[in-house]
């Protein structure tokens, strides 16, 4: 999802005001080779087609996270695909499992109907620079301070609205549609804190929330998988969805 001040190297959602969506993901495409070629430390630059979920890594350049063509998104960005939260974010940590350090920025793109058509994502491996600043933060301070969280990072006016920079140490980057799938369920089983042979309703039914909330269902057989998971028929699924949903409505 580099630096924050690589950020103004994207072109801004302004720029491409206006057109449909196929258009926008042709001039982004064009441009991730470019972008990553002209980047000083080691980066990946990503651009996902979001009309495309689960398979939506249109063009990537660099290895940063081993992915390629065809892969899925990542967990916190279908999470916010799922949520309609469109607003860009500059400069934010995440961690890949191997403990290299992350330092990313994702530029949301918006159709001419103001639908999500696009999300071009930078991500630096700043692991050397950490471990660099750990090492003289000891010796001239005494202490460590590399695990505050960074300050928020201001995008330049033409951006658009941006979140503030976070930490998303847990963000993951799959490589295969199964793998985000295996990876949502066991997050939203893990966040019920019920082992699923001693669920009973309710909390299938809090599971099952949180696997909407994380745009789970975006992924194809995704009702399918849930129902092998919690041991429950694909209509008791859908049987589930439209109780949440139907409470949903109510309470609105």
């Amino acid at each position: 999802m580099e630096r924050a001040s690589d950020s103004s190297m994207l072109p801004a959602p302004a720029a491409l005001e206006g057109m449909d969506a196929e258009c926008i993901n042709r001039v982004l495409e064009l441009l991730v080779a470019p972008l990553q070629a002209a980047m000083t430390q080691p980066t990946e630059v990503v651009l996902h087609d979001l009309r495309r979920i689960p398979n939506t890594v249109r063009a990537i350049a660099g290895t940063v996270t081993g992915r390629q063509g065809g892969h899925p998104p990542t967990d916190k960005l279908l999470e916010r695909v799922a949520a309609g939260d469109l607003r860009h974010e500059i400069g934010y940590r995440s961690q890949l499992p191997d403990g290299r350090n992350l330092q990313s920025t994702t530029i949301v793109y918006t159709d001419d109907e103001g639908r999500p058509a696009a999300a071009l994502c930078l991500n630096t491996d700043v692991s050397a620079w950490v471990s660099l600043r750990s090492a003289m933060d000891r010796f001239v301070l005494g202490h460590d301070l590399t695990s505050m969280p960074p300050a928020p990072s201001m995008p330049s006016a033409d951006a658009g609205p941006a979140k503030p920079a976070a930490d998303h140490q847990g963000e993951s980057f799959p490589h295969s549609v199964e793998e985000l799938s295996a990876l949502l369920l066991e997050a939203a089983i893990t966040a019920v804190g019920v082992p699923v042979e001693e669920m009973r309703k309710e909390h299938k039914l809090q599971v099952i929330a949180e696997l909407e909330r994380r745009g789970f269902f975006l992924v194809k057989q995704a009702p399918e998988t849930a129902a092998a998971a919690l041991g429950v028929s694909r209509f008791t699924i859908y049987n589930y969805l439209n109780e949440l949903n139907g409470s949903a409505e109510q309470s609105a």
